[in-house]
């Protein structure tokens, strides 16, 4: 059993002043992995001012230093995939092929983040003036459990691209996998202060990072709700703010469709990282009058996606982070039951032999509309609700009924079909006959999915500050 009783500040691994301690517990058995000893307000002070003091030499840096010191932290994490993957699986019960998967990404924000000061101009001409872009500040970076190094390694090699220094609040049920990616970046080397990590609570280490006056820019992924707090707390100081947030993302099956593609893929979609991802496609709009055709599918194809130890290669669908996640989705379904929605396949308690872990029955729901809670409500959680529509028209005005526009989804075997389509949807991305990702261009939500954007020039941007030169 371990224990996680550092933090890092200003280039070093220090003892948190703060004594409050969090067990860490396996989903997958609910057994006691450690414990991590959580950093308090003044731990956040002291990175913060670490921080501070970064931020005047480092934000003068060239590009071709930043560029060097984005290599440096590749080449402290590459070579570590068995490692990072190890410890996503046992921390959160990610599957072996979802922490693969966040495994490359992570590599891969530091190659998008080179690529793009390769071509970036931070001086730029606007009329008949020189805005200049200049790194904004000392930057709060509050992340969640799920691929927690993912949005560490994307959100950080961002910031050092724009020549900021940052102050991370990582979830504290991500302890060891932040310890982890700590010590490998230690190796790289990077000048005392430009990142600092503190393990706490939102309500401790995130509430002052949301408040501090010396932190300019907040970037936060989690929930819609947490969002809004912190963007009311960062406005008394006039924080700018990136937040990626809920979804409940529409996934559009038009009539011309390949079914023997599109809903496998479609459960794929609703089902990645255990139905634990902001952009999974938890509502499925399919035509009326293919309905029972699709349901044959689906129940075949959730009958063969393989719950279970997360370790194994072909797991599909692995336990929810908690007992409180759990018992969430567990409330979910029975929710859909009282809302009239029918169960094609799953359903309330736990899979046979899975007993220990907080292990769901991967859910489908027929007959739903599209004003049930259950297709409303973002449940983080392998349950997928299906809804008919009996026209294109229709199928569009029920995908942006959504208080969320976070991604969606459409196929067709017309691609020019599918673009028209997704040209009308109120969402940040839209999946065109696939599931994939593309690190240069920007992500983020319509609606209450977000504020701003990652990723890419747009995603650059939003740590930098125009100036303009006028003479």
């Amino acid at each position: 059993m371990k224990t996680i009783d550092k933090i890092y500040i200003n280039g070093a691994f220090v003892t948190p002043k703060g004594n409050e301690r969090f067990e860490l517990i396996s989903p997958t058995t609910n057994k006691k992995l450690g414990e991590v000893v959580l950093g308090n307000t003044e731990d956040v002070i002291a990175a913060i001012d670490a921080a501070k003091r970064a931020f005047k030499t480092f934000s003068k840096t060239t590009t071709e230093e930043r560029i060097e010191y984005l290599q440096r932290l590749k080449a402290s994490i590459e070579k570590r995939k068995q490692e990072f993957v190890d410890v996503m699986i046992e921390e959160y019960g990610g599957t072996f092929q979802f922490a693969s998967a966040s495994f490359d990404n992570m590599t891969n924000s530091f190659n998008s983040a080179i690529k793009l000061l390769n071509t970036y101009s931070f001086k730029k001409t606007m009329g008949e003036s020189e805005v200049q872009m200049e790194s904004i500040g000392v930057v709060g970076i509050i992340i969640p459990w799920n691929s927690s190094n993912g949005f560490i390694c994307g959100k950080l090699a961002t910031a050092i691209a724009a020549g900021c220094t940052v102050v991370i609040k990582p979830s504290e049920m991500s302890a060891q996998q932040t310890q982890l990616i700590s010590e490998y970046f230690h190796e790289a080397g990077l000048p005392k202060g430009v990142y600092n990590i503190v393990n706490g609570l939102g309500e401790v280490v995130g509430a002052e990072i949301s408040r501090n006056p010396d932190i300019a820019k907040i970037s936060f992924t989690g929930s819609t709700m947490v969002g809004k707090m912190i963007a009311k707390e960062a406005v008394n100081t006039m924080k700018r703010v990136t937040l990626e947030l809920g979804g409940k993302s529409p996934n559009i099956i038009l009539d011309d469709a390949d079914l023997s593609k599109a809903i496998p893929m479609a459960i794929a979609a609703a089902f990645m990282n255990s139905g634990q991802a902001c952009i999974a496609a938890t509502r499925l709009l399919v035509p009326e009058n293919k309905l029972e055709e699709i349901k044959n599918i689906v129940s075949k194809t959730v009958s063969n996606t393989i719950v279970g130890d997360p370790k194994n290669q072909t797991t599909a669908v692995g336990p929810m982070v908690s007992k409180k996640q759990y018992e969430r989705v567990q409330n979910y379904i029975q929710t859909g039951i009282d809302e009239g929605a029918e169960i094609l396949v799953g359903g309330l308690g736990k899979p046979k032999g899975l007993e220990d872990g907080n292990f769901v029955k991967p859910t489908v729901f027929v007959n739903a509309n599209n004003q049930m809670r259950i297709a409303r409500e973002e449940i983080f959680g392998p349950v997928l609700s299906i809804i008919t529509y009996k026209d294109e028209e229709e199928a569009i005005e029920i995908a942006n009924d959504t208080t969320y526009g976070l991604q969606a989804y459409v196929s067709s075997a017309s691609e020019d079909r599918a673009y028209k389509v997704a040209s009308q949807l109120q969402a940040g991305r839209v999946q065109i006959n696939k599931i994939g990702h593309d690190p240069m261009a920007p992500f983020g939500g319509f609606k209450q999915s977000g504020i701003g954007r990652e990723f890419g020039t747009l995603g650059l941007e939003a740590y930098l500050e125009p100036r303009a030169l006028i003479r």
